[in-house]
């Protein structure tokens, strides 16, 4: 897995806005209609494509598909794995309940024509025997790459963690929900190990490690609902048991919908727990007006050294486009908990396009997000780097005081220039210690010597009213000494005056 080894690398969730008619034809296929395979398979094609360039055009360093082929990014799975059928009654989350005049929002927007609430259900022993349409949509993304005007730096492919398929396709066949992950756990490995052989990061989409909180476990204790997430990442663990860890990365997140959250876990209740995962990094919402402070929770768990960390800087559920200085802000202030900039990726909150038909952000919009996202990464760079920027690590400090060290007090640059010129005339303003200049005239020369060599050196001033007081002593000397004078001069006439 790449990391940001010399700037700022940007990501996102997964999901891209499909078109119309390919939302259009997604839908009707679930919903058990027959449509022409062929023509589907044209359009998927198409979007692919489509999303690929538009990625590379608005700066994306790793990319994917956009989930193009898919109905959702959970809900495909029914049709790809056997032992489906019937429809999951799932609960509403609940901050819905508690505001049911923005419930009626929601409905009134008529994006839920997939099947988001009322899913397939487990009725058999599940079972992925045919692993055509992963296989597919490998093949299909590949052969997009190959088409591009660039590469990416690196693609991922996403898939749904068992923990999230077992939470969204209810159970109503084994004869407990862990047997249930478990199983489930290990047909998914099939498509886990199928998308690493491609030569693709794998992402795992797990949302069920904190929005199941409020859905599904809304009337379990916090402690609960802990033992829960332990046990779906154990059962995503020996899923990718023979997956390194450094191509697997991990998307958590609290429901993709610009509802109340009022009611979300807290990240600290469940970032320890996330650690357990054998995975290479872990996506976070960190961007949205309800998660956006839980970058300092990383103060109190650090994050090991075997992850890296892409903090969601753009927000997937609204229509603002975030300035470059707004997305700067947040990377810089992950790097500074992180310790590394290394080790963080800058990515989304979650997807634009988590299932076909449920588009918050306009798709326009979105391309504009992201390209903000390249354009904050690139002003972030510039501040991590150095690069005419403010210095936000302890990283970068170091590695700047190492430089001057071996430059032995040279300077490089014109600011450095100015401090050592203001040091020094600090230094010529300072007090020097005068050397007593001797009387006897043969030492003059040796003296004169002494105070040139030693004007450079710091020395004592003697103090003035102390010179002047010696002055004043000397003057009275003199004169004493010519009224002496006069006085012998004056007794001897008077002698010879006397004679």
């Amino acid at each position: 897995m790449k990391k940001s080894e010399n700037r700022i690398l940007t990501t996102h969730v997964g999901s891209l806005p499909r078109n119309p008619v390919l939302s259009e034809m997604l839908i009707r296929q679930e919903q058990g209609e027959a449509i022409n395979l062929a023509e589907l398979e044209r359009a998927s094609a198409d979007a692919v494509q489509h999303v690929v360039q538009k990625q590379l055009d608005a700066g994306v360093d790793i990319g994917n598909d956009g989930e193009q082929p898919r109905i959702g990014f959970q809900t495909y799975v029914p049709q790809r794995m056997r032992g489906f059928g019937g429809e999951s009654k799932r609960p509403i989350p609940q901050d819905m309940r508690e505001f049911p005049d923005f419930m009626a929002i929601m409905q009134k927007r008529q994006m839920a024509r997939a099947k988001v609430f009322n899913a397939p259900e487990a009725v058999s022993e599940v079972r992925y025997e045919d692993l055509s349409g992963v296989q597919q949509e490998c093949t299909l993304f590949r052969y997009c790459l190959d088409q591009a005007s660039q590469p990416f730096v690196e693609p991922f492919m996403t898939a749904a963690s068992p923990g999230i398929i077992c939470t969204t396709m209810l159970n109503a066949y084994y004869d407990s929900h862990e047997r249930y992950v478990f199983a489930v756990a290990e047909q998914m490995r099939k498509e886990y190990e199928y998308i690493h052989a491609q030569g693709f990061v794998l992402q795992l989409d797990a949302p069920d490690l904190a929005m199941e909180r409020t859905f599904l476990y809304q009337d379990n204790s916090t402690q609960e609902f802990q033992k829960i997430v332990e046990m779906h990442i154990a059962a995503m663990n020996q899923a990718i048991r023979n997956l390194p860890r450094d191509r697997v990365r991990l998307h958590v997140c609290w429901g993709n919908y610009d509802g109340p959250h009022n009611h979300d876990v807290p990240l600290a209740d469940i970032l320890p727990i996330l650690y357990q995962a054998k995975v290479g990094a872990l996506s976070l919402e960190m961007s949205n007006p309800r998660h956006q402070h839980e970058y300092k929770v990383f103060k109190q768990y650090k994050l090991p050294t075997s992850m890296i960390l892409i903090p969601g800087v753009i927000d997937s559920t609204t229509n603002y486009i975030e300035p470059a200085e707004v997305v700067a802000d947040r990377i810089c202030q992950v790097v500074d908990v992180v310790g590394d900039r290394t080790r963080v990726i800058a990515g989304s909150d979650c997807g634009f396009g988590t299932f076909a038909g449920w588009e918050m952000v306009a798709e326009g919009v979105v391309w504009a997000k992201l390209k903000a996202c390249s354009d904050g990464a690139r002003l972030a760079t510039q501040r991590l780097w150095g690069k005419g920027g403010l210095k936000a690590t302890s990283a970068a400090t170091k590695s700047k005081k190492a430089v001057a060290k071996q430059q032995s007090g040279k300077t490089a640059k014109a600011g450095r220039k100015v401090a050592t010129k203001k040091t020094a005339a600090k230094a010529i303003r300072q007090p020097a210690k005068k050397v007593p200049v001797k009387k006897v005239a043969a030492r003059k020369m040796a003296a004169k010597k002494t105070a040139a060599k030693t004007i450079r050196q710091p020395v004592k001033k003697v103090p003035v009213k102390k010179v002047a007081a010696k002055k004043v002593t000397a003057k009275k000397a003199a004169r004493r000494g010519r009224s002496g004078q006069k006085k012998v001069k004056s007794q001897k006439a008077k002698v010879k005056g006397q004679k």
